[in-house]
């Protein structure tokens, strides 16, 4: 990991009045272009599309390491990747969002490999039979779930899952991303990811149920996009 502070990956100015009026002007500039002006040495165009990507990068790094720290380290080397290599972005292949996700993603993976230890997990065939027992009330995992004193536990399980079933888990639920906007992040169909988060809801649902708390009920929702 390259050695770099939050402060000084944001930059330093001395003259912060300046800074700011600059990033005024610079408002109405799409992703690309502040991606493009940031790889040419400007600071306050940097700044900005640090300020826009940031959280979700962040958020997304968090729930799929289950660690503050972790997701610290994500974010920064993120945004040193941008404006290394921010040149290889190609508009046709998406948003820059997208391109800093998948940066994000490769980050995670390496955390993943370096600190991750997996709990055992159920056959295929017991998770079949799990879902064919509760598809109706699988179909959303409900935000009171994760809103409740059970926060601890319900990360602990998302973040034992596979990485397939928690990458859905982390955008559709956690992320608040439709299932148009996770299949496109990463790259297989809608009804892919749909069934993947019913599985992954199934995985959840067992581990809870196997602990000793009594488990929240889970409530039917809508099924288009995942609130939590």
């Amino acid at each position: 990991m390259i050695g770099c502070s939050e402060d000084t990956l944001k930059g330093q100015t001395s003259n912060p009045e300046a800074q700011s009026l600059m990033m005024d002007r610079l408002e109405g500039q799409s992703d690309a272009e502040l991606l493009e002006l940031s790889v040419a040495g400007e600071e306050s165009a940097f700044l900005l599309l640090y300020e826009r990507l940031k959280p979700s990068i962040f958020r997304y790094a968090f729930y799929m390491t289950n660690s503050k720290t972790a997701a610290e380290e994500v974010t920064q080397e993120v945004f040193i990747s941008l404006l290394k290599d921010g040149e290889r972005y190609r508009k046709a292949r998406g948003d820059v969002a997208a391109f800093a996700f998948g940066i994000a993603r490769n980050f995670v993976r390496r955390v993943q490999r370096r600190e991750r230890v997996y709990q055992g997990l159920p056959s295929d065939e017991a998770l079949e039979k799990l879902e064919g027992k509760q598809i109706l009330e699988l179909e959303v995992l409900p935000a009171q779930v994760i809103r409740t004193q059970e926060v601890a536990k319900m990360r602990a399980a998302i973040a034992s899952l596979p990485d397939h079933y928690r990458q859905v888990i982390v955008l559709c639920d956690l992320c608040e991303r439709s299932y148009a906007e996770a299949a496109s992040r990463l790259g297989c169909a809608v009804g892919t990811i749909r069934s993947r988060l019913n599985r992954a809801h199934a995985l959840l649902v067992q581990k809870l149920k196997q602990s000793k708390k009594p488990q929240t009920e889970l409530s039917a929702a809508g099924t288009e996009q995942c609130l939590i």
